[in-house]
């Protein structure tokens, strides 16, 4: 007997079949056994399953868990006053260069301690959740020190203990550089390599190290540094690149099959089909683009036309995307970067999945997957990339549980 049988519904499994890209059966079932799918067809078909819970859905639609695979969600303070500063015409790397933007929140977090740090990061994910995430990824990179990335490294560990959500931990390594290594590049890059990401690999605090290579941030060479030592200590590889400028940061996640390169505004050629070639997945982040005002998009045909998987998350960050809505991110995805509404869905379910090296464990709906659902009382898919800021799921199940 299993533990849940949902039923009367309509179901985006999200696995591919011929003429039937989502997967979507019509009068569904899904049937779920110790927080992992069992089961999911027609509910003829499962007429003769038994479970403890049958719960009718009346028709809604069930879709995965949504993924938000990139977000800075652990963090002091917040950066109002550079959102005041863009209205008035300042640029990204002008406040940078004024001492705001990363270096400020830098400093508010480490000033801040972590009780006050785990509940305000628990506000921000309860949001997410609420809007029905089940899988988050959470990176540190606001300590810029070794003790302190550690920090917020056990932060995202403890939030993944005591919320109802799989967190999915990323050391970014290579955020920004602190002051006192303004003319001492190489020490820092060293003190990286050297101590905090063989420190972060012994404790099994992180599954991936992430890097911002852009003018501002950090060179090509510096982050290959960085890369060669994840990959030593068995870590997986992301990157944020080719947000503000080329500096060919796609080209270089791909040559370590990189999970994922983010942002991708000034994406080339030669950097989608070296990802392409890779697997390495785009990850587009609308909700920066929108805060920035930027006006150059990502080349979202030239992905299509490459066959790179397109991913879509919120980036919640204090600084340039204070996006606590997964739906909002969704829909714009749709209205500024030219998505379908199918690709959005894909983008936060299957490739976000893949995104974080979890897509045979979550962001499909099959035998073996994780029980990680959402239940929408709307009347088509298409609904949650139309509406600007959809509240959330209905019914949110995490493990088979709601929650």
């Amino acid at each position: 007997m299993w533990d849940r049988l949902l039923t009367d519904c309509r179901v985006a499994t999200m696995v591919p079949a011929p003429g039937n890209p989502l997967g979507i059966i019509e009068q569904g079932a899904v049937g779920i056994q110790d927080g992992r799918i069992v089961r999911a067809g027609k509910r003829t078909e499962l007429a003769g399953y038994h479970a403890r819970d049958v719960v009718p859905l009346g028709g809604a639609w069930v879709t995965p868990g949504l993924i938000d695979c990139h977000t800075h969600l652990i963090f002091g303070g917040n950066r109002a006053n550079e959102h005041a500063m863009r209205r008035a015409g300042a640029t990204y790397e002008e406040i940078a260069n004024a001492g705001g933007g990363i270096v400020s929140t830098v400093s508010a977090t480490n000033q801040a301690d972590t009780t006050s740090l785990l509940a305000s990061a628990a506000m921000r994910l309860d949001a997410l959740m609420k809007g029905g995430v089940t899988t988050v990824e959470i990176k540190s990179g606001y300590a810029l020190d070794v003790d302190g990335e550690l920090r917020l490294l056990r932060c995202a560990a403890a939030l993944a203990a005591s919320e109802a959500v799989w967190v999915s931990p990323t050391l970014l390594a290579l955020h920004a550089l602190p002051a006192d290594f303004k003319d001492r590049r190489e020490d820092y890059v060293r003190i990286v390599v050297d101590e905090l990401i063989p420190a972060a690999a012994e404790e099994g605090l992180a599954t991936a190290v992430d890097a911002f290579c852009e003018r501002v941030a950090f060179t090509p060479d510096e982050v290959e540094r960085v890369f060669d030592a994840a990959t030593r200590h068995g870590l997986r590889v992301k990157l944020h690149a080719e947000q503000l400028s080329n500096q060919d940061g796609a080209a270089l996640a791909a040559r370590y099959q990189a999970l994922s390169a983010d942002h991708l505004e000034h994406l080339d050629a030669a950097g989608a089909a070296a990802m392409a070639k890779a697997g390495t997945v785009a990850v587009l982040l609308p909700g920066a683009f929108y805060a920035l005002q930027e006006t150059r998009k990502p080349p979202v045909q030239m992905l299509r036309d490459n066959g790179v998987p397109m991913a879509v998350a919120t980036d919640c960050n204090p600084g340039t995307s204070p996006l606590l809505s997964p739906t909002l991110a969704m829909n714009m995805a749709c209205t500024l970067f030219g998505l379908s509404p199918e690709e959005a869905l894909a983008g936060m379910t299957t490739n976000a999945a893949r995104a974080l090296g979890l897509e045979e464990e979550t962001g499909s709906i099959a035998p073996g997957m994780a029980a990680d659902l959402c239940v929408w009382r709307i009347e088509s898919l298409a609904e949650l990339g139309y509406w600007i800021g959809l509240p959330g799921p209905e019914r949110r199940i995490y493990a088979g549980q709601d929650g």
